[in-house]
């Protein structure tokens, strides 16, 4: 059945093109964006493969870096969701106030495509954890009403604050925008979300999470006692569900795992006894939780989770094997 036209921007991405295989699956029509290179040689087949691409897929040339560039892929679309997120930050990068604010107006420019197109009745905005748990309070158990402290941030030069105050203050803005404008905007947060994925590049939540046998990197290892955990088609059913649920309103967390590099380790070597795993993620640790996401505003919705850590690890590695980086 025919659900009308929607955008993903980010298309290309490891999130951005689940949800748009899952949404053409439903029986939307699709317009991605995607940043193409001058030539067009980007390699996008793993979105022109997907079944029903070729009648209800449209890919556009986008980029947040080129003001108004995404108006003609919104315009006449009755949904957004908005996954793309500027390569500028890289870990060690200072995300001074001049650039957050450049790429806090980027993000606005997508919103202000989406009131232009007197279309679009709701803007699900991709949002992460990491603009969630990153404060001073010592609250064990965070929901929709935590947001990370961005002073706080700058002041203890906390690591991955390149990323983690840019996202912040950018979910802040969107919302803001939403409200003052008249425009439904509700936004998803998720950990680091893990999963098979159909990207020809190793997703950057993979990297992290299975570091310590893909060695890339940056991961989880040592002082890296905990993580939370979403699974990608969760994510994903998570996005449409907010999309379609009529009585979505502001932040929703969409968390469901909760587990340690160690505990990770072990699963990955019980699951896989063939694959060389460092002795040191392997000792044992009984370490207390020092924090806790909260789903149940998502869950009080009728929203459900499908799959578990076992899911998680067993489709990534799956993917990784099948495309060679593992």
């Amino acid at each position: 059945m025919e659900k009308g036209t929607v955008c993903v921007t980010g298309g290309a991405g490891y999130l951005g093109s689940w949800l748009i295989m899952r949404l053409l699956e439903r029986g939307y029509t699709v317009r991605a964006t995607v940043r193409l290179d001058h030539e067009r040689k980007r390699d996008i087949s793993h979105l022109t493969n997907l079944p029903g691409a070729s009648e209800r897929l449209q890919i556009f040339d986008a980029d947040l870096e080129r003001v108004n560039s995404f108006d003609e892929a919104i315009e006449g679309c009755v949904g957004v969701f908005h996954v793309a997120y500027p390569a500028d930050f890289v870990d060690g990068n200072e995300a001074d106030d001049a650039t957050v604010n450049t790429v806090i107006a980027r993000n606005l420019d997508i919103l202000k495509a989406c009131l232009k197109s007197k279309t679009v009745k709701r803007v699900v905005y991709t949002s992460t954890a990491a603009a969630v748990f990153v404060n001073k309070s010592g609250l064990k158990e965070m929901d929709e009403n935590s947001w990370s402290d961005v002073e706080f941030c700058r002041g203890m030069k906390i690591h991955g604050s390149s990323y983690i105050i840019p996202k912040t203050l950018i979910e802040q803005a969107t919302l803001r925008f939403g409200e003052d404008n008249g425009l439904d905007v509700v936004s998803i947060i998720p950990p680091l979300v893990v999963g098979p994925f159909t990207c020809p590049h190793l997703p950057g939540s993979i990297s992290v999470s299975l570091a310590m046998i893909l060695g890339t990197k940056y991961g989880l290892g040592r002082g890296f006692e905990e993580t939370l955990m979403v699974h990608i088609d969760d994510v994903v059913s998570g996005h449409i569900f907010l999309f379609e649920c009529p009585n979505a309103k502001g932040r929703y967390i969409c968390s469901s795992a909760e587990t340690s590099v160690h505990e990770l380790a072990k699963l990955v070597s019980t699951l896989y006894p063939d694959i060389k795993m460092p002795s040191e993620f392997l000792n044992e640790t009984r370490n207390e939780k020092s924090f806790h996401l909260s789903s149940k505003k998502l869950l009080s919705l009728g929203f459900e989770f499908k799959h578990g850590l076992k899911d998680m690890v067993q489709g990534a590695i799956q993917s990784c094997k099948e495309r060679g980086f593992l």
